[in-house]
């Protein structure tokens, strides 16, 4: 069962990887409405970083601002107002003039009502005099001031397009009738598309956005100009205009938007048409201009800038002459309202207060100069590409990754994607989604990092457990650095292993008591191992009263043989100062043998899954065992082999003992004595000098020279037993010849 979830455990961050793709990829499918807004505040956010571009020169608005009202009167204005702009505006060479102003009820005047009344009274008294009633018919017409907007739009020479809007639902209409809407339908009739392409009979059915019915203008003015598209704007869900609506489906038919019908009028003579297909709107087209939209009919918007980014020219100063007619030749003019409290306040991602009229005037540069914001057709399968790119890359890399990298790959790959995206955005028109794919990437950096702290937290924990007895604090932090090192197994590598014994340990307890037998072992294992800690040593174990200890491992250590070598003598040195104060408690002597061996052994955790220990194996760790109990036959204190030597030549004092074969090997060993390190008294290496010329002379069976060579170590140090061995091996090599093939290695027959 443990197995089994350890694996579990460790396929994790493959798990959650899996899921989080297959949740940012159905999420996407679904659309969920709070990733939703947040997509289109980085729309906005996108907009804000491109900064505002130049719109084309063709487009001029001509508002009613606060400068206008002060100047003409309050809002609303007579429609001779609007006549007389509009015969101005003519007269300058205006190509077009859109109104964002609907003319939706008659603008009867007083002077009508009483013309009608004294007309009434004639026809009562029956008072007959055709001058006075064509005098009167004439004065009715001079006061009409629908007939006079009416005649100005007729008779002008740029093309006028007016503006309508939608009601969209039977809400607070009920006192309407079929017959209402039908006029209505009747006075917008001539603005329909020019041609409807359906693809199937299916696509008839697609559920285009729906009106219930037109709010046209009277038909008096509606019936002046065949002209007319709707000014109906769909915030979005949160309150920002980024959309607006090409296309709205009544009774059937189908009626183009205020600006598409403005640029049907500039560009007279090209047919509106729009194709419809079974997943709804595939094209909309004005002659050669391309106009894109979503499945729904919405254009995307792409904003020049904020407010007045259009040229803006007051509508008083139109009516009291004061502008250029050079300003308005050739030009598309957009007439509406911009003043506080008179016009209809829009958000943009450019601003909070934007005026609806400007918004349309961005729609027809867009399309005029083909400069659009739009979903390219592989941007769904881009989107989801890029949910699992992000989910592969960061479930691959971050498990193996420290912190530290792992945030900085999370950040490089987040601002990369929003950069590539904004690019795309700014020099492309694409909208591509940020906030799934980033989604994925946060939700799936939080969790693998909280995996991998509760995981790696697991594994210090366990490390901690496993080496806090054996290795000082400092090894332990580096262990903590890569958890892998505790997997159970192990692997070859180049170390340093160290064996020490007390000599004739079992004839000293048996002299002791139980409790004076714990404090002498507690007092000696303290001191050997706070030196083998103080070299950064593995403490592998204690074996009664001997001590194992291991350099270079955990932690790669190049210096390994040193340290051990360093260990040893200091090891001898506190043995040499333990000693008084156990004399005083009647404690016999102790004496220490050490050996050490450098060379490839297997490290790693030895044991089961539920019990293991951390420990070296092979034929060098034998070895080194091997020569720790050689100690008891030169009478030595450390001997390392030629191994160990040959990594700490010239760092310390030491001399050849003999040429070993020891219990289980076949080939030969070179066994050194450590005497001290490279400040030792020269005694010392004067006796070392010596020894090893004995040895030299030993070695070509020239006994008394190595006799004399031994004796004069003796003579410097009367105790040292290696030279005593020596001198004994001569009198009997002297005494029985080895003969010619004699190698001088000397076969240990115990361990």
């Amino acid at each position: 069962m443990t197995d089994s979830i350890r694996k579990i455990f460790k396929i994790a961050p493959a798990w959650i990887t899996v899921f989080a793709i297959v949740v940012g990829v159905v999420a996407y499918k679904w659309k969920v409405p709070f990733l939703e807004i947040m997509e289109l505040k980085t729309i906005d956010l996108r907009f804000l970083s491109r900064g505002p571009i130049r719109p084309g020169p063709e487009v001029v608005l001509v508002v009613i601002d606060e400068k206008s009202l002060a100047e003409q009167g309050k809002w609303t204005w007579p429609r001779t107002k609007m006549a007389e702009m509009i015969n101005i505006l003519s007269d300058s060479g205006a190509e077009v003039i859109g109104f964002d102003i609907g003319f939706l009820e008659p603008d009867r005047s007083s002077t009508i009502d009483v013309v009608d009344e004294f007309v009434r009274t004639i026809r009562r008294l029956r008072l007959h005099n055709r001058e006075l009633e064509r005098y009167l018919q004439k004065t009715r017409r001079n006061a009409d001031n629908d007939l006079i907007l009416a005649r100005a739009i007729k008779h002008s020479k740029a093309n006028v397009v007016l503006g309508y809007f939608f009601q969209m639902s039977k809400e607070g209409l009920e006192h309407v009738d079929e017959n209402d809407i039908s006029q209505h339908l009747k006075n917008i009739q001539t603005s329909q598309f020019d041609m409807v392409h359906y693809l199937s009979r299916n696509a008839r059915d697609y559920p285009l956005i729906r009106a219930y019915m037109p709010q046209s203008n009277v038909p008096l003015i509606a019936s002046a100009t065949p002209l007319a598209g709707y000014f109906n704007m769909f915030p979005d869900a949160d309150g920002t205009v980024r959309w607006i609506p090409m296309i709205i489906q009544c009774k059937g038919l189908l009626f183009p938007s205020l600006s598409l019908q403005v640029l049907r009028a500039y560009k007279e003579g090209s047919m509106l048409s729009a194709t419809i297909a079974e997943f709804g709107v595939s094209d909309v087209r004005l002659g050669s201009l391309k106009v894109p939209t979503n499945e729904d009919g919405l254009f995307m918007i792409n904003f020049r800038g904020g407010p007045k980014t259009f040229p803006h020219v007051s509508a008083t100063d139109v009516l009291k002459r004061r502008v250029p007619k050079k300003t308005f030749k050739g030009k598309i003019v957009l007439i509406g309202a911009t003043a506080i409290g008179i016009f209809d306040l829009r958000v943009t991602p450019f601003a909070n207060i934007f005026p609806g009229l400007e918004i349309h005037a961005n729609v027809v540069d867009n399309i005029l100069h083909q400069d659009f914001i739009q979903r390219p057709n592989w941007a769904a399968f881009f989107d989801i590409l890029s949910i699992i790119f992000v989910g592969v890359v960061l479930g691959l890399l971050v498990p193996r990754l420290r912190p530290v990298q792992g945030m900085a790959v999370t950040t490089l790959l987040f601002i990369s994607y929003i950069l590539l995206c904004q690019y795309l955005f700014t020099h492309q028109g694409a909208w591509l989604n940020i906030v799934y794919p980033m989604s994925v990437l946060v939700f799936l950096y939080v969790n693998l990092t909280i995996y991998k702290y509760i995981t790696e937290e697991r594994e210090k924990k366990k490390i901690r457990g496993a080496f806090s007895y054996y290795v000082t604090p400092s090894v332990v932090n580096e262990m903590l650095k890569d958890p892998e090192k505790l997997k159970l197994g192990g692997e070859k590598k180049d170390l340093t292993v160290l064996f020490s014994d007390i000599r004739g340990f079992t004839t000293i307890s048996e002299g002791l008591t139980p409790e004076e037998l714990v404090r002498l072992m507690n007092e000696y294992l303290t001191v050997m191992t706070d030196i083998v800690f103080k070299y950064d040593g593995l403490l592998d174990k204690y074996i009664g009263d001997a001590i194992m200890a291991v350099f270079g491992a955990p932690i790669d250590q190049n210096d390994h043989a040193a340290r051990a070598c360093n260990t040893a003598l200091d090891m001898m040195e506190a043995l040499e100062e333990l000693r008084p104060g156990w004399e005083k408690r009647n404690i016999p002597y102790i004496d220490v043998g050490i050996g050490i061996n450098s060379g490839p052994m297997v490290v790693g955790n030895m044991g089961s899954n539920v019990r293991f220990d951390y420990t070296v194996m092979g034929d060098s760790v034998n070895l080194g065992s091997r020569l720790e109990g050689a100690n008891k036959i030169y009478g030595s204190h450390i001997i390392i082999s030629e191994f160990t030597y040959s990594k700490v030549l010239g760092e310390f004092v030491c001399r050849e003992l003999d040429m070993v074969r020891v219990k289980g090997k076949k080939k030969p060993v070179t066994i050194f004595e450590l005497l001290g390190r490279n400040d030792t008294p020269s005694q010392v290496m004067e006796r070392a000098e010596l020894f090893q010329m004995g040895i030299a002379s030993y070695k070509r069976q020239d006994w008394d020279l190595a006799l004399k060579y031994f004796s004069r170590v003796l003579d410097i140090a009367p105790d040292d037993q290696p030279a005593r061995l020596y001198i004994e091996r001569c009198h009997e090599l002297r005494a029985n010849p080895p003969g010619k093939d004699w190698d001088g290695v000397f076969t240990m027959t115990k361990k």
